[in-house]
C-alpha cells in the first residue's frame, strides 16, 4: 500500500511542480509522458503535501530529489541550485555609496509561485552612525564586492530535505545595501552623502521581474529576515498597489516578517545614541526617517499623521495593513535585547536584568494577541527562516515549515493550527529551540546550564511557578 501511496504521490505532485520537460531536453516517449503529466496542468506547480508519507519522510525526499535531478536537461551533471546576481537596468536606483543595487534570483520555469527575501542588517540614522557603518559593515552600503552568486539555505533552498513546501518557487534574493529598513526614497546628490532607497529598490526589482516570469504568477510572498522582516511590513501592501497599477492584481502578495517585530518599549538602561545599537530605538527611528526620505504604508501614515516613525514598529502598523502576513517571532530576540542594552556578554545577569527578559516576553506576547498567523518559540534567538535548522523548530508539536503550508493552503486552524505561540515564561524554555554555546568557550549548554549561567533562581522561579523546586529542574533536564 505504501508504495502505491509513494507512486501516485511522485506522479501527480512532483511532475506537476516540476512542470512540462525543458524543449532542449529529448523527451521520454509521449505515451509515458502524457501518462504522467495528464490531469495535473503541465507547466502548472503544486506545493507537496507529506501527510501520506510523514512516517517515512527521509526516504521520500530522496526519492523527490532523485527523481528532479533526472528530469533537468544533462542530469548526469550537478544541478546549477544557486542564485545568479543581476544590477538593476535602472541605475538611478542605488545603494548607500551610489553603486548599482541588484538582486539574486534562481528562476523555476514550471512554478507559478514567486519569493522575494529581504536581507537584514540593522540600519544608520545620521553621518555619524553611517560614516562608522560604511568603515565596519560595507557590504551593507555597497555593491562592489558582492559575489556573483548565493547559495539558499532554509526557505531559500532548492534542496526539497531542507524546503520541503518552497524548494521549487521562483527564488529572488534582495542584498540590503540602503541601511533605512528597506524605507528610503532618497537618491545621493552633492548635498547628501549616501543615497536610501530601500523601498525604490524592492519596486524596481519588482519591475524587471514581471519580464522575467512574475507577471504570470499566482502567489509572490515577500519575506524577510530582522530589517528586512521590518521591511516587509512596510512595503508589502506597496508592493500589492504597484502590481495592481501595472495590471498584476491578480497575483495574490503575502508577507512572511522574520524578527522585525520591534517594540519601543523603554530600555533597561538609557543611553545617548552615539551608535546604533545602544540608542534607544524610538529615537533611532525618528532620526532615521528624516535622514532617509522615508515612505511607509499610506493607511498606516493616515493613523499616525505627523509620529509616522510608529509605523516601524509591528504592533503598531500590522492593524493598518490589506495584506495577509505571518508572523515570526522569537519571544526573547537577542536584537531587541540589544537595543534595550540588555547584552549577555558571557556574564551572569543580576536579577533586574532577568526581571527586564522575562518582562520582555510578556510585551511581546501581548502585542502579538491579535495576530492570527503567528510562530512565536520562547527562544533567546534572531532570525530563522534562513538558517538551516528551521525545520527542527517547534511550537506546539507543529515546525515553522509546517505552520506556513498550513497558512498557504488556509487549511482549517482545527486541523493544522496557524497560531502557535509558546506560554512557558523563560527564555529557552522550547525544548526545541536553537543551541546555545558559551560564548567563552563554545561549549553548548543545556538548558539549565543556559538559566543558571543566566542567574536563574530555581527555588524563586520555582515559588513563581506555584511547584516543587525538584519537580521544575526534573521539567527543565527533560525539555518540558
Amino acid at each position: 500500500m505504501r508504495g502505491q501511496v509513494l507512486t501516485r504521490i511522485l506522479k501527480q505532485e512532483t511532475f506537476g511542480q516540476l512542470g512540462t520537460f525543458p524543449s532542449a531536453m529529448p523527451s521520454p516517449t509521449l505515451t509515458y509522458r502524457d501518462r504522467v503529466v495528464e490531469g495535473t496542468g503541465a507547466g502548472e506547480s503544486f506545493p507537496l503535501d507529506f501527510t501520506a508519507v510523514e512516517g517515512n519522510m527521509d526516504n521520500f525526499m530522496t526519492q523527490i530529489k532523485n527523481l528532479a535531478q533526472s528530469l533537468y536537461p544533462c542530469s548526469a551533471q550537478k544541478l546549477d541550485q544557486d542564485m545568479r546576481l543581476h544590477f538593476l537596468d535602472n541605475s538611478s536606483a542605488t545603494c548607500n555609496d551610489g553603486s548599482p543595487a541588484g538582486y539574486y534570483i534562481k528562476e523555476s520555469k514550471g512554478s507559478k509561485r514567486w519569493l522575494i527575501f529581504l536581507e537584514g542588517g540593522w540600519y544608520c540614522f545620521n553621518r555619524q552612525t553611517c560614516d562608522t557603518r560604511y568603515q565596519t559593515m560595507r557590504r551593507f552600503m555597497s555593491s562592489l564586492k558582492w559575489p556573483r552568486t548565493r547559495t539558499g539555505t532554509g526557505i531559500l533552498s532548492p534542496q526539497p530535505e531542507e524546503n520541503p513546501y518552497w524548494w521549487n518557487a521562483n527564488m529572488v534574493f534582495i542584498p540590503y545595501c540602503s541601511s533605512d529598513a528597506w524605507s528610503g526614497a532618497s537618491a545621493k546628490t552633492d548635498q547628501s552623502d549616501y543615497a536610501f532607497m530601500g523601498s525604490v529598490i524592492i519596486k524596481e526589482v519588482v519591475n524587471e521581474l514581471l519580464t522575467k516570469g512574475l507577471d504570470s504568477a499566482k502567489v509572490l510572498l515577500l519575506a524577510g529576515s530582522s530589517a528586512g522582516g521590518t521591511g516587509v511590513l512596510l512595503n508589502v501592501d506597496r508592493v500589492a498597489e504597484h502590481l495592481e497599477s501595472r495590471g498584476q492584481g491578480e497575483i495574490q502578495v503575502r508577507g512572511l516578517a522574520d524578527s522585525g517585530w520591534f517594540l519601543d518599549n523603554k530600555q533597561y538602561r538609557s543611553t545617548d545614541c552615539h551608535s546604533t545599537i545602544s540608542c534607544d530605538p524610538t529615537e533611532a527611528i525618528r532620526r532615521g526617517i528624516r535622514y532617509w526620505g522615508s515612505v511607509v504604508p499610506e493607511s498606516c501614515r493616515q493613523t499616525h499623521i505627523g509620529e509616522e516613525w510608529n509605523c516601524f514598529f509591528g504592533y503598531k502598523v500590522y492593524p493598518t495593513l490589506k495584506s495577509p502576513v505571518f508572523v515570526v517571532q522569537w519571544l526573547f530576540d537577542e536584537a531587541q535585547l540589544t537595543v534595550d542594552n540588555i547584552h549577555l556578554t558571557g556574564h551572569p545577569v543580576h536579577e533586574g536584568q532577568w526581571r527586564y527578559i522575562q518582562n520582555l516576553g510578556n510585551e511581546l506576547r501581548n502585542t502579538l494577541k491579535d495576530v492570527p498567523a503567528l510562530f512565536a518559540p520562547a527562544c533567546l534567538s534572531h532570525e530563522v527562516i534562513t538558517r538551516n535548522y528551521w525545520m527542527d523548530i517547534q511550537v506546539k508539536g507543529t515546525s515553522l515549515p509546517r505552520a506556513l503550508h498550513c497558512w498557504d493552503r488556509a487549511s482549517s486552524p482545527r486541523r493544522c493550527p496557524l497560531r502557535l505561540i509558546d506560554s512557558c515564561p523563560w527564555p529557552h524554555c522550547n525544548p526545541t529551540c536553537p543551541t546555545i554555546r558559551d560564548q567563552i568557550t563554545g561549549q553548548e549548554m543545556s538548558v539549565i546550564q543556559f538559566l543558571k549561567h543566566m542567574g536563574f533562581d530555581v527555588a524563586k522561579m520555582a515559588q513563581q511557578q506555584g511547584m516543587d523546586a525538584g519537580r521544575l529542574l526534573g521539567m527543565l533536564n527533560n525539555g518540558n
